[in-house]
């Protein structure tokens, strides 16, 4: 724990129920759209391609503000960039609402990816400024059940409760949700009344000793190799979890039916992200990581099976992968040498802008590969070969880390 804030033992679990509900709305913001494509699409009057664009605006404009957000989070704390990233995301949910064509959608979703790298990263700042050793990668696990809890409640409710409930209107759905993120801000300030902002950040921030730090994380071996795989599993988990409900639609499926089994890979990574993280200590982290890379692969192959027990089994690999592939990379990122706890908010942002590019082209690129080819075939096949890139990356990285080697 940074020894400049003085916290009561058992504060830092309140500050991290605070993150988990952050990061809940975040997750139920982020893809609230995921369930209701081909009606958004329909009433939009716009093409496969154009909505793979509009999915992909926030972690392109996530792209820009990640390293800026993460210089924001460093100075100015917590509890402040927590409820402004609240705020953010619950204005881009009320502008979604009022979107009639591909430009206004774009833009509102776009609006997300300034308030998504203030959660994403100073999640990860919180872990790191106020749990230590075991507890780490605990804390880790929990919160990063947050947005998964949150895809599950957008994915099994809005179909089968909230359309009916207000005759269909999806607009009046996502209006909902951004009222529920709106709320969570308030949450989030009465809980971190206690969390201290460090003065030192905030009286001496320099632009251009901030762009030392970068400059000297990103010429760290294990930071340039944990970049590239942010790529890639960005990539897979974007482009499938933005596309999954459309691809099981399209195995015969009703929106209902597609959405429940659109939530199973969430529901089982919450029990994987919870007890992965704990268990992947330094001397079995890498073997772990390499594992989840390969149920990564496989899952993606067996998408295109529509034998529903084979489907199910490659939902739930996917599942543990998807959930759980992000926290062991930031991990290893985070007690890299040379990674200091102080410059963990510009580190966060460093992964978080290469990741998102993945982020982007992830759901572009199936969307583009659904309109020229009609199905999601070659869409899977294209991930899978994307998602192998990480075994190269993988050996690369156990190469250069001696004591990480299987």
């Amino acid at each position: 724990m940074d020894s400049n804030i003085a916290v009561p033992d058992k504060s830092r679990w309140l500050y991290l129920s605070g993150v988990w509900l952050i990061y809940f709305v975040f997750g139920l913001m982020m893809f609230s759209l995921a369930p209701i494509v081909s009606i958004i699409i329909e009433d939009l009057a716009i093409t496969s391609t154009q909505m793979g664009t509009i999915l992909g605006a926030w972690p392109l404009i996530y792209i820009i503000m990640a390293i800026p957000c993460g210089a924001f989070v460093d100075r100015a704390g917590l509890k402040i960039s927590l409820f402004i990233a609240a705020l953010i995301m619950a204005l881009s949910g009320l502008l979604r609402s009022l979107s009639y064509d591909f430009s206004t959608m774009f833009l509102s979703v776009a609006l997300f990816g300034i308030g998504g790298p203030l959660i994403s990263i100073g999640a990860p700042k919180l872990i790191a400024d106020y749990f230590v050793g075991k507890e780490r990668g605990f804390a880790m696990g929990i919160y990063i059940t947050g947005p998964a809890f949150g895809s599950i409640f957008a994915l099994s409710t809005t179909n089968s409760l909230f359309m009916p409930i207000f005759e269909n209107d999806w607009r009046d759905v996502i209006l909902l949700f951004s009222f529920f993120v709106f709320v969570s801000s308030a949450i989030w300030i009465y809980l971190c009344k206690g969390i201290q902002i460090k003065n030192s950040n905030q009286n001496n921030f320099n632009i251009f000793k901030q762009l030392i730090i970068y400059w000297n994380l990103i010429k760290l071996r294990n930071v340039k190799i944990l970049l590239l795989m942010s790529v890639c599993i960005f990539f897979y988990s974007h482009g499938l979890f933005n596309w999954l409900p459309e691809i099981l639609r399209m195995k015969n499926m009703t929106l209902s039916q597609a959405g429940y089994w659109a939530s199973l890979p969430t529901l089982v990574g919450i029990v994987g992200s919870i007890l992965i993280p704990r268990f992947a200590t330094p001397d079995r982290r890498m073997f772990i990581f390499f594992i989840l890379i390969l149920s990564a692969i496989v899952s993606t192959l067996l998408l295109l099976i529509d034998w529903l027990p084979i489907l199910s089994v490659g939902l739930i690999l996917q599942g543990i992968s998807r959930a759980t592939l992000m926290t062991i990379a930031i991990l290893i990122l985070m007690e890299s040498p040379g990674v200091k706890s102080e410059h963990m908010g510009a580190a966060g942002g460093l992964f978080f802008t290469f990741a998102e590019i993945g982020g982007v082209l992830g759901p572009l690129s199936m969307g583009k590969i659904l309109d020229i080819s009609g199905n999601f075939d070659l869409s899977l096949i294209f991930v899978t070969i994307v998602t192998s890139l990480l075994i190269l990356f993988f050996l690369y990285l156990n190469y250069n880390n001696k004591k990480y080697i299987l």
